[in-house]
């Protein structure tokens, strides 16, 4: 959840034969290690599935989806879900009820197998207590499930964090106690695991901001202090290659807010600034990030963020959002979809109906002057500055959109065959944009993120974000001139940012 926001001086918030073969003896062991029996065998799912962020999402029992502050892990192919319970909750009475576990095979039909960690009678896990953002770790030495937790009463002063571990990956849970990390507060939380095998806790701590401690061995404890930021909380974190990127939200209580993200080649830093990741003034379309699901198959990886969009008279039905990332070096962005598929076994997503159709032509219209996107002069060279102009039916201002990958696409001027792009691969704001040879660089390709669609039913606005160095096609100082430049600047939510397909 979303921790209030109190003032400074009051802390915050939250089988079986008498005879067996060998090697069928030894297959059995081994999947046995793998994954631990479930209370009901998930039904065989298509690899492919439809998602509609924002719309009710229910269990296979028709009971709505308890996975609000999502925990995730991947099990022999088989993803298991972890959430808060909060049916019948509301932002006035969220005392803990339990930690159910989920099992999916595409990421979109979810069975609820058990409750991995339940309410006791008393303690920290008793009535009136408060629970909140399961998350679950495999240790591969210990063999053993580790599940963090916000722990807090319901004044929200006491700030720490749980543990529970399993020899199961649905549990039951055996409770070991709560803390403080290293002597620190800790509500909203996160855990990572990086690709040596070393686990981190993310963690808000209210006094010095989101920080990142590094696990013990056995990821029961807290050992070190690896990196503290400014404060942020709900944390998510995954590693593409050599490059970490952090997720995390504004303190704003149970309000949403424009999420952001840093990225690094080292978890001790040094980190980029945070930026926005979705269209600023859309409170990332009003959703709080709970996790990011990393969805990787025969043909690529696909990252998801995973993020709840808090209903506070009843947080049982909280819409989940999950929407599909595009992400390039250091960019980060999660455009609006109104439906999406998802291939788990090809690693691949496809027919967003947000994304405007590849391969089509169009003019590009400034929300803000009402003039089209313009090659200055009709230029057919490499170089050829972009302005505004009034629309003319120039094939110097229509722009053919071709998807290349995620939400990315390459914007061909129709005239002179040439991609809009970021001169030199320039990430100064401020900068012209031009003209150039089509090359597939990052610099030339563009997510075309839907502006304010995540109320509407159709998408014909857009922020067009250069992959390359995260800027925002935009309309130099908000001129109405024509001839006016067409420059690149960070992400603002201004109109003269969005851009209007015709």
């Amino acid at each position: 959840m979303i921790t209030p926001y109190p003032p400074a001086s009051t802390p915050g918030r939250r089988t079986n034969r008498s005879r067996l073969r060998r090697t069928a003896a030894l297959l059995a062991a081994a999947l046995t290690a793998i994954a631990a029996p479930l209370t009901a065998a998930a039904p065989a799912h298509a690899a492919t599935a439809t998602f509609t962020p924002g719309a009710s999402w229910n269990d296979t029992s028709g009971n709505p989806l308890q996975l609000h502050g999502l925990g995730i892990i991947n099990v022999g192919g088989t993803w298991y879900g972890f959430g808060e319970d909060k049916t019948g909750e509301s932002s006035s009475n969220t005392s803990f009820q339990d930690i159910p576990c989920y099992s999916s095979t595409d990421l979109s039909t979810w069975t609820r197998q058990a409750t991995a960690l339940a309410r006791q009678s008393t303690g920290d896990l008793g009535p009136g207590r408060i629970v909140e953002r399961p998350k679950v770790l495999h240790n591969p030495t210990t063999g053993k499930y580790v599940m963090y937790l916000h722990i807090d009463n319901t004044s929200y002063s006491e700030a720490k964090v749980g543990v529970a571990v399993s020899d199961s990956v649905c549990g039951p849970y055996t409770y070991q106690g709560s803390f403080q990390p290293l002597g620190h507060q800790s509500r909203d939380i996160g855990l990572f695991q990086d690709t040596d095998g070393a686990g981190y806790l993310l963690s808000e701590d209210r006094a010095n901001g989101l920080r990142i401690d590094r696990l013990s061995a056995d990821y029961l404890s807290v050992t070190s202090s690896v990196a503290v930021f400014a404060d942020y909380e709900a944390p998510a974190m995954a590693k593409i290659g050599d490059t970490y990127y952090l997720l995390g939200s504004h303190l704003t209580g149970w309000s949403t807010n424009d999420n952001v993200y840093a990225t690094a080649t080292s978890l001790t830093g040094p980190w980029s600034t945070f930026r926005t990741f979705a269209p600023t003034g859309t409170n990332t379309y009003n959703s709080q990030t709970a996790n990011i699901i990393t969805v990787a198959g025969s043909s690529g990886t696909t990252y998801l963020y995973a993020g709840d969009r808090w209903t506070t008279a009843n947080l049982g039905t909280s819409p989940l959002i999950w929407l599909p990332m595009t992400i390039s070096g250091t960019t980060v962005t999660v455009g609006w979809q109104r439906s999406w598929t998802l291939d788990t076994s090809a690693g691949t997503w496809a027919n967003g109906a947000s994304n405007p159709a590849s391969g089509t032509t169009h003019y590009l219209t400034n929300a803000h002057s009402g003039l089209v996107m313009d090659v200055s002069g009709g230029s057919t060279a490499p170089g050829g500055k972009v302005i505004q102009w009034t629309n003319h039916s120039g094939a110097n201002q229509q722009w053919t959109l071709t998807r290349t990958t995620g939400n990315a696409y390459t914007v061909k001027n129709a005239n002179s065959g040439l991609c809009l792009e970021a001169p030199g691969g320039s990430t100064s704001s401020g900068v012209q944009l031009d003209q150039g040879t089509c090359t597939a660089a990052a610099s030339q390709q563009w997510a075309f993120d839907a502006v304010g669609s995540y109320t509407s039913s159709s998408d014909t606005s857009y922020l067009m974000v250069n992959l390359g160095n995260g800027l925002t096609a935009d309309d130099y100082n908000n001129s109405t001139t024509t001839g006016g430049i067409v420059d690149q600047w960070p992400g603002n939510g201004g109109d003269n940012q969005t851009w209007t397909l015709s």
